[in-house]
């Protein structure tokens, strides 16, 4: 915890205003203000980061690197100075200055880093490894325009940049000495120097990685570690007056535009050329910059490579950063010397590997010839990588050529990145029970047959800092009225508050807490959509990335129906829903983006019927963020969890909501199966095929889903209603989704679980009648959300995994 006063904080900040704006306080604007702040704490941050940094060169403690291709942060401001254990010092403060610290903190730019799950479980662990005393930093990408910012125009998503950076970054230090060079294209030059094989790369395309560093706050221990982003600029920022000379002025900007684009947005349209070949690009970029760092900055404090796998670990967050494996061994051979066997002994030793999907679509791989040209020196490694694993295969799997060929890193004209990470690194994880049992039984059975002590599972986790604490303070006082605080440091010790929920006065706040949070969810819904949704209706959220498997298209045809329901019978005795919406489609993905485009029109055609208004509201909010789901989360009575059964690998907004009272409807799918088995079958509900069917039916087909929407008038009619006019005019609008349900066979099995999906919701709406049930529920879900904090999966890691860390030895 930061120890200062009040009267130091004010006479601090009225200094440090003056300082960066040249003006009285009460000139300023409120960005100004804002900035005054953000950098006050930095600077408050600083000295705790520089001493973190001498202890951890000091000790010698084995350094955690924790690569990926998403962090999505959020905002900054309000989460640093509750880990700070600063944040009423800072509001009272300022309020005696007429300043409002959530109007300040509402100011702040979500840091576009991340798009969903992924980034933000990236996140989470960053916070956590802080809290814990655990030496960790991230690594990946600055990137200038993030994913991109969603506008819903007309029903339809239009992507317009993220442009997070147009008012500065308070909490970044730009740190030019630090900077890399990384190198594209090119030959190698093979040659005997002094009786040894040497590989130089000549000719190469150089980018400079420039690194940007931002603090990661430990709750209330002084620690400090490092987020830091590599951002991409040539070599040289000088005007290249010879090229212009010559007349090739749009040669010598050419390749500034190549390099800056390489660093300009998360996951670029990879459906094309230019685009897979940028995407490449930014993985080995950001891998190689920070591999260099991290051997840099390893050789000045530790100078003997031999034991670098004992110092460092390096954790990749699915296949994204896989080319660390062969980056770290070009480094160790090419620049440190070591031989193959020491250094593949090195790079196995270090790097661990989280499989975050069974899907075929986010399973890497990279066309041979693209990655030949692009990263010649790296083929060549992860070529050799290939011969000497298939020799293994070979003397394991005498004539079994089909399971040799099928398991090879090289093959089909391809290079295989998860085989890659699986090969290359000393363990995979899976990120739930179920999602790990399928991947050793089913997805890389070959793989888990040959390496079964590589494998183990890992479920996710969310920091209950920020998505209790932070997000709903009213939640929080209750437990720490009702329990005390220590779960705050020990999340586990939330299970206390189970023994509370047969006092009525407990049950009363916990529910005045949810109306109050859902007041001012409705406010923000009015302000951003003009639509008016009722406090007293059930608020049903489903909020997370579009896509298929994810079935916002199941919830949307059970909207379609009770719509149906009620046009039918205006006197249906139901509880009133308000039903949410919330998440972003890939630019590509042109199924998610017509699926928005029906929400919409479903939203707009039920919201604007005044026969039914009073029962059923339907909103989507655009531009799903971090920021906006700390508003949701706390407000929301359901969790809509209703992927395919065994496509989710984990989720961790079920998580979240569960932490803020919120009731799962779910399939047996991810995380929602340990949700079902820590809260009991009566306090979550659940619905759908189980992972045997489903996987019967992938495996032997069987399914139609002409027969079952036949079979069933209420299907019939949804389906009907997507192509018949009812939604659009244009009767082709979604015949996309239809196809995708009737013609191609319903993939992700909607129209099955379908009678399912209405009967759970039946039986919501008749719990939900039940105040005093409800809420039981809910504090049951609250109780026992402590074992999903990412703290717990985060010791995981450490003791299982990584071999880092004293937990708690500060505490």
């Amino acid at each position: 915890m930061l120890n200062i006063s009040k009267k130091t904080f004010k006479k601090d900040y009225v200094k440090k205003f003056i300082e960066l704006h040249g003006k009285e306080l009460e000139e300023g604007t409120p960005q100004n203000k804002y900035e005054t702040l953000g950098t006050l704490v930095r600077d408050y941050i600083a000295e705790m980061w520089i001493a973190t940094n001498k202890k951890y060169n000091k000790t010698q403690e084995k350094q955690v690197y924790y690569l990926s291709a998403e962090f999505l942060l959020g905002r900054l401001l309000g989460n640093s100075l509750l880990n700070l254990g600063i944040r009423d010092i800072c509001k009272e403060g300022l309020a005696e200055l007429n300043i409002n610290l959530e109007e300040l903190e509402n100011l702040e730019q979500d840091q576009g880093l991340g798009n969903g799950g992924l980034g933000r479980l990236a996140a989470c662990f960053l916070d956590s490894m802080a809290s814990l005393n655990i030496p960790g930093h991230g690594c990946g990408i600055r990137y200038k325009y993030g994913f991109f910012e969603q506008k819903i125009i007309n029903g339809s998503q239009i992507e317009a940049p993220d442009n997070w950076l147009r008012g500065g970054n308070v909490w970044e230090i730009r740190k030019p000495d630090k900077a890399e060079i990384v190198k594209f294209g090119g030959e190698v030059k093979v040659e005997m120097i002094d009786g040894n094989m040497t590989f130089i790369h000549i000719n190469y395309e150089p980018v400079l990685a420039v690194p940007y560093d931002t603090p990661v706050v430990g709750y209330e221990n002084q620690v400090i570690n490092t987020l830091r982003l590599w951002s991409a600029e040539p070599v040289s920022n000088e005007f290249d007056f010879s090229s212009f000379s010559r007349g090739d002025f749009l040669k010598a900007i050419e390749y500034k535009n190549s390099v800056e684009a390489i660093s300009h947005v998360l996951y670029p349209d990879d459906s094309f050329y230019e685009g897979k070949l940028l995407r490449l690009k930014q993985q080995y970029f950001f891998v190689s910059a920070g591999l260099q760092s991290i051997i840099r900055h390893y050789v000045k404090h530790n100078g003997d490579l031999e034991n670098l796998d004992e110092k460092i670990a390096i954790h990749i967050n699915d296949t994204h950063p896989t080319l660390a494996i062969p980056e770290l061994m070009r480094i160790l051979i090419d620049e440190e010397g070591l031989s193959w066997d020491d250094a593949w002994r090195i790079t196995t030793n270090s790097v661990s590997y989280t499989n975050h999907t069974i899907l075929a679509e986010a399973l890497e791989k990279w066309p041979v010839d693209m990655f030949k040209k692009i990263l010649p020196r790296i083929y060549m490694i992860v070529e050799e990588i290939n011969r000497r694993f298939c020799e293994e295969l070979w003397s394991k799997y005498i004539g079994q050529w089909d399971k040799i060929s099928r398991m090879a890193i090289i093959g089909d004209g391809y290079v295989k990145m998860a085989h890659l990470a699986i090969v290359g690194s000393h363990s995979v994880n899976g990120v739930a029970k179920l999602h790990t049992e399928i991947l050793k039984k089913q997805e890389m059975q070959d793989f888990y047959y040959l390496y079964p002590r590589k494998f183990n599972n890992k479920t996710n986790g969310i920091t209950h800092r920020r998505w209790l604490m932070k997000s709903n303070p009213k939640l929080t006082k209750l437990l720490v009225d009702t329990i005390g605080d220590s779960w705050i440091k020990h999340p586990t010790d939330m299970e206390k508050f189970e023994n509370h929920l047969d006092d009525k006065s407990v049950l009363e706040r916990l529910q005045q807490i949810k109306t109050e949070n859902k007041i001012d969810l409705a406010k923000t819904i009015k302000q951003s959509s003009g639509i008016i949704v009722d406090p007293n209706s059930i608020f049903d959220v489903q909020v997370k990335r579009i896509h298929a498997y994810k079935r916002q298209t199941l919830n949307c045809l059970r909207v379609m129906n009770l719509y149906n329901k009620l046009l039918e019978n205006p006197n249906l005795d139901i509880v009133p829903r308000t039903v949410i919406f919330g998440g972003k489609a890939a630019p590509g993905y042109f199924l998610a983006k017509k699926t928005i485009e029906l929400i919409n029109a479903v939203a707009d055609k039920i919201n604007n019927d005044p026969r039914v208004n009073e029962k059923l509201k339907v909103v989507y909010l655009e531009n799903y963020r971090v920021s906006l789901a700390e508003s949701i989360i706390p407000a929301a009575d359901i969790s809509e969890q209703i992927s395919t059964t065994t496509k989710e690998a984990s989720g961790t907004s079920n998580m979240k909501f569960m932490m803020n009272g919120a009731i799962t409807i779910a399939t047996l799918d991810g995380a929602n199966v340990e949700i079902r088995d820590e809260v009991g079958d009566d306090n979550i509900v659940i619905f759908g095929m189980n992972e045997r069917e489903v996987l019967d039916y992938y495996k032997n087909g069987g399914y139609s889903s002409w027969q079952v929407c036949n079979e069933d008038e209420r299907l019939k009619r949804v389906t009907q209603d997507l192509v018949n006019g009812y939604y659009s005019p244009d009767k082709e609008k979604f015949k996309t989704i239809y196809e995708h349900l009737l013609t191609y066979n319903d993939e992700f099995f909607v129209l099955k679980d379908f009678d399912s999906y209405l009967r759970a919701q039946d039986k919501v709406d008749e719990i939900y009648r039940d105040s005093i049930r409800w809420q039981k529920m809910a504090g049951v879900n609250i109780a026992h959300s402590g074992i999903f904090s990412s703290d717990r999966t985060i010791q995981e890691y450490a003791t299982g995994i990584w071999g880092s860390g004293f937990l708690y030895k500060n505490l």
